[in-house]
Order: C-alpha cells, then sequence, then structure tokens
C-alpha cells in the first residue's frame, strides 16, 4: 500500500466519510494502480458492505449483554456517534481490502508464508493507527490501554505472539486479516473478502 493511499485515509479519518455507494450496497474504490490481483468483478460486492442501518436508539446506560468491548462502547454512543463510528469502521473494511490485494499480490510474486504473515500484521496495526486518527482520545486511551493490558503494544499483537498463538504462518495472516464480525453487525456492516483474481 502506498504511502499517498495511507495519506489519503489519514486526511479521510479526521474528516467525512467516503464510502461510493452502489445499487444500496457501500463499496470502497480499489487503490489506483492496482495490478496483477484485483477483486474478481464477477463476484458479490467486497470490502465493506452495507446490511442494516445504523441503530437510531438512544445511548444505552444499563448493563451491555455483548461480551465484545467495542460493542458495548458502540450501544451507549448517540446516534450521530454512531454514524460517525460507522464512517471509521468502513474506512478500516478498506484498509482490510487493501491488504488482501497486497497478500494477492505477494502469493502471485512467490513470497513466503512468513514473509505475508509479517507483511499483514504491520499493514493491520497501520490500519489501526489511521482510523484511530478519527476517534476521540477517549475511545482511542481504551483501546490502547485494552491492547497493552493484552499485548503489551497499543496497536495489538505482534507477528511473532501471533505466531506463538497459531503456530503457523498461514494462521497469522488469517488473524491478521480478520475483522470483528460483532462490531460490524452492530454498525449494519459486513466485511467481504476479496478472492485473488489471478
Amino acid at each position: 500500500m502506498s504511502s499517498i493511499r495511507h495519506r489519503s485515509f489519514r486526511r479521510l479519518a479526521r474528516g467525512a466519510a467516503f464510502a461510493v455507494v452502489l445499487a444500496g450496497q457501500a463499496v470502497l474504490l480499489p487503490a489506483a494502480g492496482a495490478h496483477a490481483a484485483v477483486c474478481a468483478p464477477s463476484t458479490a460486492a467486497c470490502g465493506s458492505v452495507d446490511i442494516a442501518p445504523v441503530s437510531q436508539e438512544p445511548p444505552s446506560t444499563g448493563p451491555c449483554d455483548s461480551p465484545e468491548p467495542v460493542v458495548c462502547q458502540i450501544r451507549a454512543q448517540t446516534p450521530e456517534q454512531r454514524e460517525k463510528s460507522r464512517d471509521i469502521r468502513m474506512m478500516y473494511h478498506g484498509l482490510l481490502l487493501d491488504m488482501d490485494r497486497e497478500e494477492c499480490e505477494m502469493r502471485a510474486a512467490g513470497a513466503s508464508e512468513e514473509q505475508i504473515a509479517r507483511r499483514m500484521v504491520q499493514l493491520r496495526n497501520d490500519a489501526k493507527e489511521i482510523t484511530r486518527a478519527g476517534m476521540s482520545p477517549e475511545e482511542v486511551r481504551r483501546l490502547e490501554e485494552r491492547n497493552i493490558a493484552k499485548y503489551g503494544n497499543p496497536l495489538g499483537p505482534t507477528a511473532d505472539q501471533l505466531y506463538a498463538k497459531y503456530g503457523s504462518w498461514a494462521a497469522v495472516t488469517a488473524a491478521a486479516t480478520r475483522t470483528s464480525v460483532p462490531v460490524d453487525r452492530e454498525l449494519g456492516l459486513e466485511y467481504r473478502e476479496c478472492p485473488c483474481a489471478l
């Protein structure tokens, strides 16, 4: 992923949302100059897909029944804050889409599983940092405290920590390119991975 693309996402994270809505689905445009591996155009939409409207319920003040802390934080937001959280999540999905493409390109170029996994973990952490630029300092602080307590790193686990947990570089790549389904659903979104079209 180019540094120009990263700078663009940082600007967007601070400002307005950037999804293109096509036939009722939010679809993120491919990076300029993408080659070798792209989303197969004949497949269903991939990337960030709009599956439901954002909840317009007032902020929840009672106990939260979700085991996912971020879901509880979303439920405690106003509808306007949830819309912003959704925009940030779509931005994050756009970065995951770029990661899918880069993984395809690395595989086509003959990169090893370890090389791919390490690159995906690096890009995942970059994506977290970029999308957090659009969050409040309090939201960022909570996420970073959780990650420091769990991994000793404000952005989350390192490639080596993931390898120690999963035991294979392929599993590390899968973990690094995964999204939280409960968080996505809470914001009316679904992330659909793009197949490699080589």
